[in-house]
């Protein structure tokens, strides 16, 4: 039997997340420093949802018709590089889009065929994938600290470095990391228009589109919201890093909870919390301590939630209907919400302030609420059938 290739996975996980932390809360700041308008922010970083609505789904296909999946990953670290490094000649919209949709696609590609890798290679020691997985919140924390503190003695294009080693990082493990055969799925085959008829399915998955567009302002414009209220870029980190920390702890705390509490109960909880918690964002900024609170939420808001529709997922897409619904689940909520969360929070940010932008994430969060509240039935148990990903 082939020995895991512990480090490499986790290097590659390190590298992946990482660059989420130096990315997501510092990249809208450098493009605020090049004088875009809140509407060109919110469309250039909307690209990264808008590739994950369908770029995953493309790469599978082809993995699945070609093989070549270790090929496509190691293209993915190629062109995902290569295509940031054209931000440090790039200062117009036209051309900054073009470079931010290249990355996106590429990058979109990669991580859901290095889990299949993964697992590939954990077969029946799929336990130990905690301990991989891990490593990739640890590059998110090392990352997102780093990368404030940097800037709070850099100007902001330093933000362009940071992220271009990190790239490069990723494509170093993508070259290392090795294959191995791909498991199959097996069970039973149900017709994936039968479960999308019942009215649970369609309320959650209404409710996942609601949830990660309610996060759309925050992903989007947090630090600069923050920023423009005298938070030194530390503290942003620092802040960032506590959400991290808080839906680490829940994913800790998951199977316990999961004993007491329905799947139901969890998701009423998880998007009571957003609808406080982006009021909270949006009014009460000059508050630090509102801000910390605002950040424990996010163990609610992310992970509490994520691991609760990922149960349900698995649940009822049974067999090997297990696959595209996870695809549904990610291209609806990730892609599709994330895209629409991203360009309303632009739109509103120059007209409306950031209070009620962020206003308007807690109205996505209780309409979710509502679908929940009305059509995800009370005996629904979970199962946590797939270990969740923390930081999206």
């Amino acid at each position: 039997m082939q020995a895991l290739p512990h480090w490499r996975l986790s290097g590659y996980y390190f590298f992946y997340f990482a660059f989420i932390g130096a990315f997501s809360p510092y990249f809208g700041l450098y493009l605020q420093s090049l004088s875009f308008s809140a509407w060109d922010i919110g469309l250039l970083m909307s690209q990264m949802q808008l590739m994950r609505l369908f770029g995953p789904n493309l790469w599978g296909w082809l993995v699945d018709h070609f093989g070549h999946r270790l090929a496509v990953i190691r293209l993915a670290g190629a062109v995902g590089l290569a295509g940031f490094l054209a931000f440090f000649w790039l200062d117009r919209l036209p051309g900054m889009l073009v470079a931010m949709a290249v990355l996106a696609l590429f990058w979109s590609a990669a991580l859901p065929l290095v889990e299949t890798l993964t697992f590939d290679h954990l077969r029946e020691e799929r336990g130990r994938y905690g301990n991989i997985r891990l490593w990739g919140s640890v590059g998110f924390i090392v990352a997102v600290m780093g990368t404030g503190a940097l800037l709070d003695w850099v100007a902001p294009v330093g933000v362009l470095w940071v992220c271009a080693f990190i790239l490069l990082g990723i494509l170093v493990f993508a070259l290392v990391l090795p294959e191995v055969p791909l498991h199959s799925a097996t069970g039973e085959e149900t017709p994936i228009r039968d479960i999308l008829r019942q009215p649970r399915v369609l309320a959650l998955m209404g409710a996942c589109f609601a949830m990660s567009a309610a996060h759309g302002g925050f992903y989007v414009f947090y630090s600069i919201h923050l920023s423009g209220h005298g938070y030194a870029k530390t503290a942003v980190g620092l802040l960032w890093s506590l959400g991290v920390l808080a839906e680490i702890g829940v994913f800790l705390l998951m199977a316990r909870i999961a004993r007491r509490y329905s799947l139901r109960d969890i998701l009423l909880l998880s998007f009571a919390a957003a609808v406080l918690r982006f009021l909270l964002m949006g009014w009460a900024v000059e508050s630090v301590a509102a801000m910390i609170f605002v950040q424990l939420l996010h163990g609610l808001t992310f992970g509490a939630y994520h691991a609760a529709a990922i149960a349900a997922v698995n649940q009822w897409f049974p067999g090997k209907a297990q696959g595209r619904g996870q695809a549904l689940y990610s291209s609806l909520s990730f892609g599709a919400g994330g895209l629409i969360g991203a360009l309303v929070s632009g739109w509103a940010w120059d007209d409306w302030g950031a209070g009620w932008t962020f206003s308007l994430g807690s109205v996505f969060a209780l309409a979710g609420l509502l679908l929940v509240w009305r059509w995800v039935t009370a005996e629904t148990v979970f199962q946590a059938a797939k270990t969740p990903d923390p930081v999206q």
